[in-house]
């Protein structure tokens, strides 16, 4: 059993790969340049859209605030008119990346964190490189990857783009596991 502060090197060392291989993957490789899809008529929806001062948050259309509610005709007329969507509003302005980015490094490190803790549980120090490499993947695997197919499920966002980000993962993963494979104590 190996705890998880001696495994901090492996920690940090591979949310960096991590966070420079996302960079890479998101700025330089164009996969993911048809994820969204632009809206028909976009100039007419934004403008309609901001006579109403939405604030910043996640939204449906139709809405409703108990479960009543959706119960109703009302509902049920609404739903079938359509549009039916799930909306995020974000801020005005060009996104700030900054802090997103600061975030995305903070989930990196603690998805390193939960790899650590269930390898250095798992295994002794004196591991094998594939052993490490498998417990550490694995877990970084379920940690940046898994969650991501109830959007596609709940809230049908794209399976496609659900399903590209879900190799995403999978490349973050092996990254994990073959640094903390490398750099186990």
């Amino acid at each position: 059993m190996v705890s998880v502060l001696a495994l901090w090197l492996p920690i940090l060392v591979s949310a960096v790969f991590v966070f420079v291989v996302s960079s890479i993957i998101h700025t330089v490789l164009p996969y993911h340049n048809n994820d969204f899809r632009k809206l028909p008529s976009e100039d007419g929806i934004r403008s309609d859209l901001r006579k109403y001062n939405i604030p910043p948050g996640d939204y449906v259309i139709p809405g409703v605030t108990d479960a009543a509610e959706r119960k109703s005709p009302e509902f049920a007329a609404k739903a079938e008119e359509g549009p039916v969507a799930f909306v995020t509003v974000m801020e005005n302005g060009m996104p700030k990346m900054g802090g997103q980015l600061a975030m995305w490094f903070g989930y990196c490190v603690l998805v390193g964190i939960f790899a650590a803790y269930i390898a250095g549980r798992a295994l002794p120090a004196d591991a094998e490189y594939l052993a490490v490499f498998r417990f550490a993947g694995a877990t970084a695997f379920a940690g940046y990857g898994l969650a991501l197919l109830q959007g596609a499920i709940w809230y049908k966002r794209s399976w496609s783009m659900t399903l590209k980000s879900v190799f995403d993962a999978l490349i973050y993963a092996l990254v994990t596991g073959g640094t903390f494979g490398w750099l186990w104590v």
